[in-house]
């Protein structure tokens, strides 16, 4: 035989066999007892990257109706089966009932739990952990650059208080409670990837327990300390004219200008108020983890947004949609305060000579202050002499 008439015929009979015209003039199908299986006319719909009218699964939801009539082809349950139950769920066309009541008893299926997954354990660790250890090796490169800030002609010897006890308390409340909590953060957060490959699963499950446990009870303290600092130094962190002056000069940090300034300079209320002002936010945030059907934070939120800027953001969520979201920001603003904190840590400390006298016994030399803060020596000698002439 020609072989040419040979393949004309072969290509007749596949026209023939998969053209989509025949499939569309094929009967239809009882879909219902066949158990919703597709026909040939979606296979090849599907083939040709076309959009399959997909109601017939969707709408097969096993009728208690149909079962009798099909139990012998699908089993003892009938129509009821297996996959018209998954089938209902994914579609959320499905009754759940449970026996264990609860808000979020009846949600089988929830897709953003996915993406809230590969989200934190992608961009949040990356981004986050970069961010922290760039902040480390900026403020290195900056020490052997600038150098140790130290007081102009030597300390004089003379203290004079700074702190009293209780802002000392209040301030290591915080500080303290902080540092405990962005430890424990981070263990819970990156501890699979980084420590489980160093010190095995079953130290790292003890660990991440313990972790745990004093994340959620050490927020109390952390939350304490900043209703403690706010009510005992708002009133100093105010922001006045002189600090636009103290930014301008650059606080001496890079030059060795001293810019006057009260009991707080500058940047020290921009770390206050990102402190206050995050800190709330951290808390609610983790409020709402600890108590995520009593407190959702984000649904309300999100209407509050939609009114004023005109946004579309979702405001019916599941209790799990609410959880996705609160862990994110809770990470995103943990992040940024520690990146705050951190900066806060080395100039409080190795950055310049005298600054840690002011929380570790509340008395600071007198020379370091008149450089620092000569507004502030300024007012207590002032109230020093009021007191003595009386």
């Amino acid at each position: 035989m020609n072989i040419k008439l040979l393949g004309a015929i072969v290509i007749a009979l596949a026209t023939l066999l998969f053209n989509p015209a025949w499939a569309k003039d094929a009967p239809a199908v009882d879909r219902t007892a066949t158990g919703g299986a597709q026909t040939l006319e979606d296979i090849m719909a599907r083939q040709q990257k076309l959009k399959v009218d997909d109601t017939f699964r969707s709408g097969n939801l096993g009728d208690p109706a149909n079962a009798a009539a099909i139990t012998e082809q699908l089993g003892t349950r009938g129509g009821v089966s297996d996959s018209d139950v998954w089938r209902g769920i994914r579609y959320n066309e499905s009754d759940i009932k449970t026996q264990a009541r609860g808000p979020a008893a009846d949600v089988l299926i929830q897709d953003g739990g996915m993406r809230w997954y590969q989200l934190r354990k992608g961009p949040i660790i990356t981004y986050g952990g970069g961010a922290l250890l760039g902040t480390i090796l900026l403020l290195v490169v900056f020490y052997f650059v600038r150098g140790k800030i130290m007081i102009d002609g030597g300390p004089s010897g003379t203290k004079i208080e700074r702190f009293k006890a209780i802002e000392r308390f209040g301030h290591w409340l915080l500080a303290g409670s902080f540092v405990a909590l962005g430890l424990t953060g981070l263990i819970t957060l990156m501890g699979r990837s980084f420590l489980i490959p160093v010190i095995g699963p079953d130290a790292f499950s003890a660990l991440a327990v313990g972790s745990k446990w004093l994340h959620n009870n050490v927020a109390w303290a952390f939350m304490l300390g900043l209703v403690m600092t706010f009510c005992m130094w708002v009133a100093h962190n105010i922001p006045n004219k002189l600090d636009w002056q103290w930014l301008r000069a650059g606080g001496g940090i890079f030059t060795k200008s001293h810019p006057s300034s009260k009991k707080f300079n500058a940047g020290q209320k921009i770390i206050f108020w990102t402190v206050m002002i995050l800190g709330v936010s951290v808390s609610l945030s983790g409020l709402s983890l600890l108590f995520p059907f009593e407190m959702p934070m984000f649904a309300g939120t999100f209407g509050v947004v939609n009114s004023i800027l005109g946004t579309d953001f979702p405001t019916v969520l599941t209790p799990h949609e609410e959880m996705q979201y609160a862990n994110i920001w809770h990470s995103i603003v943990a992040f940024t305060m520690m990146v705050a904190i951190i900066a806060h840590i080395y100039i409080g400390s190795v950055g310049m000579e005298g600054a840690f006298d002011a929380m570790s016994d509340g008395e600071v030399d007198l020379e370091w202050a008149r450089q620092h803060h000569d507004l502030w020596v300024a007012e207590v000698e002032a109230k020093q002499g009021k007191g003595d002439s009386t």
